[in-house]
């Protein structure tokens, strides 16, 4: 397919006409995506916003050529520069992917080869659509990553994926969708997972890319503070349909739809305190206390092994709620994997509960790991692929012996309605869930065996402010019920605020800040923590309507 350079003033992009997506489910077949229509202009940046399993993705699948086997265009068209996609080859259709239209996908772990360096990877999205000697090839994957704010990109391009944080990988895939400098770019929640510095950093990529070539975006999201900062227009769906569409200042200062009013009024407020903030003072005891603990790693044929964790204290009070931020690779989720047991410090000691967790039993052990429950940041890896719903909750509630056989099925009922998952979702598998649907079955998997303390790293990233608003609502009762205590790994500053009491920031491997949530949020002391705030999207609704009303 022979693409001409476009121009701001040419015709639509994209255009996408009454698009019905139909799923196949058990024999039933299930609309997804009903009767969808819109378009975007050479250069526009348009948002996509609603709930988790509102349509969003199934409609971006159709555009890429990427609709699951069990998923089919029933009706409608997707035009792409004048030509209907729908009516391409499986070989023209790769030309466009990758080349004309750009994706990035929102889980990294699982669109990342294990086995190839990511240099190789990012390469290979280059070699894929045209030749380069190698020393162009090797300044262009260089580049690529660059744009996407990866430090040192030397280094990086001969690591594998396991050896990034979260957010590092998140930027890897940026990089690849952005190498071949593509007409359309397709981003699904391609910040959700990074620290708000470095989300500043890549939506100012976006937009300078925009600028300089034409480029249009198409950005796919359930944060509605980045839509109506970013995107000129935002179109909000809801159970499969478009329900509002509009200029940014209009949907959002002029919003229609009852379902635009409540994402509205979920938004976050960055000035609301943590809702049970308990006093600096607080002499509850420690049901957690790292001291004085190292992490290095040994890379390779590196003399110098990396420090991820630098003589670290902090402390979990029993029944409070701890936030661990810091920005990608700061050695927050490096904290939370030492305390789950998943990796040994080097040196010092993980303290719980008065007992030493690196000098326990195998017997004592086992009852720590029922008592302390990990919720990840990605789902799709944490969960097993091969089970359903019903089994993913019911494996804990066997093996720990939470409760008789007779009773499982109903308490998986309650722990889906815990999280606001529906129950109709009981039989399926992870690969036929959204993105937020996979991390509340993994939310309520690890609520099933009743833990003290949750280890949450990243745990409503992936959700929309709705459904966020819902499960930190969760926590904060389990909490207020059960004394439930929370260690939580969290980018989201607004989200920290909501419901932690004391914070702990961490920059290259060191804690260079601590306190109470509020004295931290309102006079902080380090540069670090300063820049962390300033670069936050933490204002109100109010305030983004503000920004975007005319002469503003």
């Amino acid at each position: 397919m022979n693409v001409p350079k476009v121009q701001p003033g040419d015709a639509a992009v994209l255009s996408v006409e009454e698009l019905t997506i139909k799923y196949s489910h058990r024999g039933n077949a299930v609309a997804a995506v009903s009767q969808v229509s819109f378009t975007i202009e050479p250069g526009q940046k348009v948002a996509l916003v609603g709930a988790s399993g509102s349509g969003k993705s199934s409609t971006i699948a159709a555009i890429i050529g990427l609709l699951a086997e069990n998923s089919s265009v029933a009706h409608g068209s997707i035009n792409f520069l004048g030509r209907n996609l729908l009516e391409l080859s499986t070989r023209e259709m790769r030309r466009v992917r990758g080349l004309h239209i750009g994706f990035v996908p929102q889980d990294p772990l699982s669109n990342l080869n294990p086995m190839l360096k990511i240099g190789t990877q990012v390469a290979e999205c280059l070699t894929a659509h045209g030749k380069f000697s190698r020393d162009a090839l090797e300044e262009r994957v260089l580049e690529a990553l660059r744009s996407a704010g990866i430090a040192n990109p030397e280094e990086r391009v001969t690591q594998y994926p396991h050896e990034l944080s979260g957010g590092l990988r998140q930027r890897v895939l940026i990089a690849m969708g952005l190498a071949n400098k593509p007409e359309l770019l397709i981003a699904d929640e391609p910040t959700s997972a990074l620290d708000v510095t470095v989300q500043r950093q890549i939506m100012n990529q976006l937009d300078e890319m925009v600028a300089q070539t034409g480029t249009s975006l198409l950005l796919v999201t359930h944060d509605l503070g980045l839509a109506a900062e970013r995107c000129d227009r935002v179109l909000v769906m809801e159970q499969g349909h478009i329900v509002e569409m509009g200029s940014s200042a209009d949907v959002l200062q002029r919003p229609q739809h009852p379902y635009t009013k409540a994402l509205l009024a979920a938004v976050p407020a960055g000035s609301a305190p943590a809702s049970t903030e308990v006093d600096a003072s607080s002499t509850a005891p420690a049901l957690v206390r790292f001291d004085g603990v190292n992490k290095t790693y040994q890379l390779g044929r590196r003399r110098t092994p990396i420090a991820a964790n630098k003589d670290i204290h902090l402390e979990v009070p029993r029944g409070s709620a701890v936030g661990v931020v810091g920005e990608s690779g700061s050695g927050k989720t490096t904290i939370a994997r030492l305390l789950l047991q998943l990796e040994k410090p080097t040196s010092g000691r993980i303290v719980f509960d008065n007992e030493d967790i690196g000098t326990m039993c195998k017997q004592r052990l086992l009852a720590f790991r029922r008592r302390v429950q990990p919720v990840f940041q990605d789902p799709y890896s944490s969960l097993n692929p091969s089970f359903t719903v019903r089994s993913i909750l019911a494996e804990p509630l066997k093996v720990h012996r939470i409760c008789p056989s007779s009773e499982v099925s109903a308490r998986i009922d309650q722990l889906m309605d815990q999280v606001g998952l529906s129950r109709t979702l009981r039989d399926r598998h992870p690969a036929e869930l959204s993105g937020g649907q996979r991390q509340r079955v993994a939310i309520a998997r690890a609520l099933a065996v009743e833990p003290e303390l949750l280890v949450c790293d990243e745990p409503v990233s992936a959700l929309d402010v709705l459904v966020q608003e819902q499960v930190l609502e969760v926590f904060e009762k389990l909490r207020l019920e059960f004394g439930l205590s929370y260690m939580f790994i969290s980018h989201d500053l607004a989200v920290v605020r909501k419901l932690c009491d004391y914070i702990y920031v961490m920059k290259g491997g060191h804690i260079v800040e601590s306190g109470a949530t509020s004295t931290v949020f309102d006079n902080p002391q380090h540069d670090y923590t300063k820049l962390l705030l300033e670069s936050a999207r933490m204002r109100p609704v109010e305030s983004i309507c503000e920004v975007l009303r005319p002469g503003a």
